[in-house]
Order: C-alpha cells, then structure tokens, then sequence
C-alpha cells in the first residue's frame, strides 16, 4: 500500500508547491508551534514551513521566507497559521494531514492533570505558591503579570515585547504590595533552590545575587559551584531594570530582601553598564546592605575610580573573576579582596600554552553566541586586541553589524536579539539558526576561528552538544577541504549535576574537533593569544584542552515547599517539576479569542 508520506517520483518531478491552512481560534505557546514547525521541516517533500499565530510581526517574517500568500494575509492574530513550502502539491498536502498527529506528540502530555482556565482559579488550587512565572506573548503579558501582583504573588515576567511605561507601572505597583517583580525579559532565577526559567543546577550556598543578565547570572552561580560554593537566592530584574527610566526598581528591591536574609553572607551584582545614576544609587543601596558586595557592571571602564565606593564593596572585571571574588569572600568576611590584577592563573597559562595556532592573515573572529551577556563580555574582553568587532549588540560607541545575519571582518553576534528571534525559538532552545550560520561562516575563507557558547541548565535544549556537534565537524571538514584550517572554540556553561551532562557534552564537542572552555574569560584570552600569534605554532588534539576547573562535588539541595503556577511555556512547567517543585499550570488563551478590540471592550464593562 503507498505511503501517503512519501511523495513518489512523479511528484518529486512536479512544480514546487506553497500551500497554507488557517486555523480560527486556534492558540498554541510559542514552544510548540516551533516544534512543530521543526517536524514539518523534516517530513518527506517539505522544502520550508511555518507555523505561527496570524500577527502582523508574523505575517512579516512568512514574507520574508517567501511563505506569504493572499489567503494568509486575511488571518487575524489569533488564527494559527499553517503553511508548508513542498517539492509538490501532494507533498505538501501530505504534511498538512500530519500536523494533529506532530501536535499531539510534540505537546506536553498532562492530561492527567487538571489544568485551570485563569489564575485566579489556580490560586485556589495551590494557595501556598507565592511565585507566578509569566511567558505569554508580550501583547498580553503586562495584563498576566498585574492580575499575578494584584493576587499577592511574586512575578517572574520571561515575556519580552512589554513596554517601558508598563514595565515601570507593574514594578511601582510591585512595590507598593510588597512583592518582587522580575523582568520583562526575565530569562533566569533561582528561588530556594529552585530554577526559574533558564537556570543551572548549583548547590545551596551563602552568596545572593541580583543581575539584570540571564546568562551572566547563570555563568557567576556556575563559577561559584565550580569553585565548590553555593547560591542563597539569585534574583533576576530584566535587561532594561538598570536605565534611567526604570531606576533599578527590581534590583533594589532584590538587594533588600538579601541583606534582611540570615542564609546571604555575600551579595554579588551583575549587570551590563547601567545609567550612571542608577549606577550610583545602586552602589549605595548595596553599601547600605552591610554584607561584602561583588559589582560587575560589564564593561564600564574603570569602576574604582568613577563610582564611589565603599569598604564591602568589591569590583570584578569578568563573570568568572565575579564568582572568584565571591568565593573568596565567603571565607572572610573581612577580605578586601579585589581583581587588581590582569594576571591569570597559572591554570589559565598553562592552557594558553597550548592554545590554537593562530588564523591565517586577513582572517577574522566569528563569535556565534546564545547568550547576549555573553557576546557583550567577549566585546569588552577582546576591545584592546581587536578594536575592530562589529556586533548587533556592540558596546558603547562600538561598530553596529550592517546585516546581523552577515559577518563583517570581526564579528560578535548576538543570536538571541530580536532580529533572530521573532518567530523562533531562543537559540538556548533550538539550534537550528547557530547551526545555518556555523555552516555559513565556514564557507567563507575570511573566517580563521569560530567561538560559540553552549549554556545548560533547566529549561534549555536538552542536548545542545548533540546538534552543534555534528555542525562543528562539517564545518571544520569545509574549511579543510578549501584549504585552511578553521579552530573551533566551545564555551560551555554548565555543572556536573545539570539534566544535559556536563562531562558528556565536553566530550561530544572535544570529539567533534572544538577547543572547550568552561570558563568565558580564559576562552577570550585565548582568542586574543590566537590572532596575536600564539605561543606555540602547532594545533594540539582538543583533549590536551582541559575545560578548566573540575566541578566540585557536592549535592545540589532544593526546597520540598515551593510552589509556583505557571502562565505560558508548559515547558517551564516541566522543568519545575522535574526539579520536585509543585506547581500548576494555567490552560491560558488569549482573552475574547486575541480579538483585542473585543477584550478592550470586555475590560470596560468589567
């Protein structure tokens, strides 16, 4: 009997076929429809597919693919929209009759468990959560997010697309209830032994820390792990906390809450640089918490001698050294420890010693990142050894990337920002961009080395190593058979208890031909050792790399009592239990169906 799945010759030899479907109503998270879009992708006969909600952003990038049609111009925001490019028009039929199927695997399987319709509804389920995780589209979040303060609870807001005057509104409002607010775009927290959203898995330790940084705050409670240490509590704030606008609401209010904690000893800060105000108060606030305080405002030039300070007020110039300097706090609290020195470890040397030969003449850097931090810490680190990076993040009077999908001579990109993301997946949990690109930049000849970072944790992919592998190892053998040589270095941030396997995917990247870090400074200075000749003129085996700093052992302790409801991703739902947290999850859908004017009119009457 034919398969219906496999498209036969005749088929494969027709004209190219488009062919969309809409369906009304229809909502699913962000995180399964790009699953879904992932397993049309790879059926028999389909060339492209998408498989978004009908907003305008969406219908922008449909056409950007070439996925666009008259049909799907008519869906409105809260219509699915199905569309499939295939080798033909019955392959391309073929897949849409598959797609109920993708969906009922591809979703989580919780229908064993009562989902609740709102949160008030969920409340009353599980009184005892004071914490509501938010990630709905940004459109509705601000909402989501009040209802969530004005039932008393603490926010988690990982919904970006929220503006300014809302963000200042739910923290004003925040504040006066006596709650925190972290975010918009809050990607990582750890409550009571708990991750929020993207987080790694660390011991429970004496060190608080508040970032307006997803991965910087998950690559400082890394390096405090590592060093065999552990975190308190660690409160994100959203990127924008730290402007002139929103005064650092969140991070005070987070500051707050660790100086009155009897379990905090020392408090670390992480922010990329704030308003030279806010930068000032927040100093202040810090001081004013009486424990020995870490700052690391990433890139501001020369903290010491702008900012005042204060005797428990210590500076660090990387995330790395940030940990570092914290672990050594927390063996005295009296230390006046600082980062005084660019010396490295003799670890670090020791590496360095056996770095990469370095790229041929005029060839560049390729820096693929994840993690937005990450990707501005690797600008400020590189800025004396090239001063030309380009960047769709650069640092301040730095060079903006013409095309951020396009390197340019140095180049440092940001695959997380706004440009990638519309319409996909975070590359924290899907790698098919890092990997087109990866294989793009092999192509070129200007390329000469290729840094990526590869982040674990709750929450993100759940074998990155295992689809960036196979990349690395193609993109190498392009580059060899063109010819030249192309080093690959890997910045994995992880620990030895995290879902993903720390050791195994070391080893997945070593045995791929990449040189792995565990530690983003030393990989930087190794970048910077490459392209101003290194120190030796040989390239070693990737397992003569150690990756830093061995984990220590230790169990990774978690609170039995907490209790959280989650609002969007049922993903974050999963990693909270997998943690052995409680937690329930809301059935959202769009109020009055997405038809915005109809909520707008429902709120009124209200």
């Amino acid at each position: 009997m034919e398969d219906p799945s496999v498209p036969d010759d005749s088929a494969i030899a027709s004209p190219a076929a488009t062919l969309a479907e809409i369906r009304a109503g229809s909502y699913y998270d962000s995180v399964v429809l790009m699953l879904l879009q992932r397993a049309l992708t790879e059926l028999p006969g389909v060339m492209d597919a998408g498989v978004v909600m009908g907003t305008a952003a969406n219908k922008e990038l449909l056409g950007q693919s070439g996925l666009l049609s008259e049909e799907i111009q008519g869906a409105a925001p809260e219509d699915l929209i199905l569309v499939v490019k295939a080798v033909s028009e019955k392959a391309g039929r073929s897949a849409l009759t598959r797609v109920d199927d993708l969906l009922a695997v591809r979703r989580p399987q919780q229908t064993d468990t009562y989902q609740p319709k709102s949160l008030s509804s969920a409340t009353r389920m599980i009184p005892e959560a004071e914490w509501i995780l938010v990630s709905v589209p940004g459109r509705y979040a601000a909402a989501v997010a009040r209802e969530a303060l004005n039932l008393g609870k603490n926010v988690f807001l990982y919904s970006d697309n929220v503006s300014l005057e809302d963000e200042i509104s739910l923290k004003e409002t925040a504040a006066n209830k006596g709650r925190l607010m972290m975010g918009p775009d809050c990607g990582t927290a750890r409550i009571d032994g708990i991750g929020l959203g993207f987080a790694n898995r660390v011991r429970k330790g004496r060190i608080g820390i508040v970032a307006a940084s997803g991965t910087g705050l998950q690559t400082v409670m890394v390096g405090i792990h590592r060093l065999g240490r552990g975190v308190s509590q660690a409160y994100g704030t959203g990127g924008r906390d730290l402007s002139a606008e929103v005064q650092a609401r969140s991070a005070k209010h987070a500051l707050a809450l660790l100086k009155e904690d009897a379990e905090t000893d020392v408090i670390v800060v992480v922010s990329k640089p704030p308003a030279a105000a806010v930068a000032r108060d927040l100093l202040a606030e810090a001081a004013s918490c009486d424990k020995p305080t870490v700052i690391n405002f990433i890139g501001y030039g020369s903290p010491q001698e702008q900012l005042p300070t204060a005797p428990s007020i210590h500076f660090a110039r990387t995330l790395d050294e940030t940990a570092e300097v914290a672990v050594r706090l927390t063996t005295s609290a009296d230390s006046q420890c600082g980062v005084e020195s660019d010396a490295l470890p003799s670890r670090a040397m020791d590496t360095l010693s056996r770095l990469v030969q370095s790229p041929q003449p005029h060839t560049f850097l390729r820096g693929l990142y994840s993690g937005g931090t990450l990707a501005y810490e690797a600008l400020f680190l590189l800025q004396d050894s090239l001063p030309s990076v380009r960047s769709n993040g650069p640092l301040p009077g730095g060079e903006f990337l013409d095309n951020p999908h396009h390197s340019q001579g140095h180049t440092v990109v940001d695959l997380g920002g706004d440009a990638f993301t519309v319409g996909r997946l975070h590359p924290m949990l899907d790698n098919d961009l890092r990997v087109r690109r990866l294989l793009q930049e092999a192509q070129d000849p200007g390329t000469g080395l290729i840094v990526l970072d590869v982040v674990l944790g709750d929450g993100a992919h759940a074998d990155p190593a295992g689809e960036l592998a196979p990349a690395i190892e193609e993109a190498v053998s392009v580059a060899t058979q063109k010819g030249r040589a192309l080093p690959v270095i890997a910045v994995v941030i992880g620990t030895d208890c995290d879902p993903q396997g720390l050791d195994r995917q070391v080893e997945q990247l070593k045995a791929a031909g990449a040189y792995v870090f565990t530690r983003h400074d030393d990989a930087m200075r190794a970048v910077a050792c490459a392209f101003a000749g290194g120190r030796e003129g040989r390239l070693h085996s990737p397992s003569e790399l150690e990756p830093g700093v061995p984990n220590a052992t230790g169990d990774v302790s978690s609170s039995s009592a907490f209790a959280a409801i989650n609002v969007g991703l049922e993903s974050f739902t999963d990693s909270l239990r997998d943690q052995g947290a409680e937690v329930v999850h809301v059935d959202w859908r769009p109020p009055a169906g997405g038809d915005e004017r109809l909520a707008s009119l429902l709120n009124r009457l209200r």
